[in-house]
């Protein structure tokens, strides 16, 4: 596929990786922290060829992007966050240009796998009360959000799935927790890796379900999976809607 890259920081660099090692071709890069890279992610001209898109830049400028790609026609896979908000508007922009765009908080194949072992662990054990559940999440000093996007996934995962959890609690206790409060605990700290820990707990025995993020590699391939799938669709989809086809060997 002839691919384009919309941002090329950190993570725009390690999807151009995982797309190469998957045989794909980066027909253009655009970001305009770039000096070298500064095209607008409207111009035609770049991005003529182009089959897909993957877009991790910024949420300032995220929306405008999205529009001008969608308005090019152009299969979408977005990254970046913080533009939820406008989900009814970029939905219309897609059918109006009969295009796609794939959208994720985390686009990690390990990660949203963990959230469906973690679903149906939570399910099976919230059946018996003598198992607690607690969720943990440890990331580098330089993480700016508190908890993290994925922790508050598992949270909603834990609620939606052990009835006796009714909400979350993620500042510090200085009392007894409640029996229908789950205790969500962040640590940021030197130059650790994203962890995310769920813990079933009970008085004969303690399971932990873990999932430790070593690189930025797991992401890329998420995103560049998610551009091989969206083309040749039309629609706004979720990545987790590209997981369920790949698990079941669809591409």
């Amino acid at each position: 596929m002839e691919l384009a890259l919309i941002g090329y920081g950190k993570m725009g660099q390690e999807v151009e990786k995982a797309a190469l090692v998957r045989k794909h071709r980066i027909a253009a890069r655009i970001d305009p922290a770039c000096p070298d890279l500064a095209v607008s992610a409207t111009s035609a001209g770049a991005l003529a060829g182009v089959q897909a898109a993957i877009e991790f830049t910024h949420p300032d400028v995220a929306l405008e992007n999205i529009r001008g790609l969608l308005s090019l026609k152009i299969p979408l896979v977005v990254g970046t966050t913080g533009w939820y908000s406008h989900l009814a508007e970029v939905t219309g922009w897609v059918a109006k240009n009969q295009t796609a765009l794939v959208y994720a908080p985390n686009f990690s194949l390990g990660v949203n796998l963990f959230y469906r072992i973690a679903e149906k662990a939570v399910s099976l054990l919230s059946a018996f009360e003598s198992y607690d559940v607690a969720l943990t999440e440890l990331h580098h000093r330089h993480k700016v959000d508190s908890p993290s996007g994925t922790a508050k996934k598992l949270a909603d995962i834990v609620l939606k799935n052990n009835p006796r959890k009714k909400r979350i609690t993620s500042e510090a206790l200085n009392r007894a927790i409640a029996p229908e409060e789950l205790h969500l605990i962040s640590l940021r700290s030197g130059a650790f890796p994203g962890t995310h820990t769920l813990t079933f707990d009970s008085p004969a025995d303690t399971i932990e379900l873990q999932h430790t993020a070593r690189s930025r590699a797991g992401f890329a391939l998420g995103a560049v999976l998610a551009a091989e799938w969206v083309v040749g669709r039309q629609g706004i989809f979720t990545f987790d809607q590209v997981l369920e086809d790949l698990l079941k060997g669809n591409r």
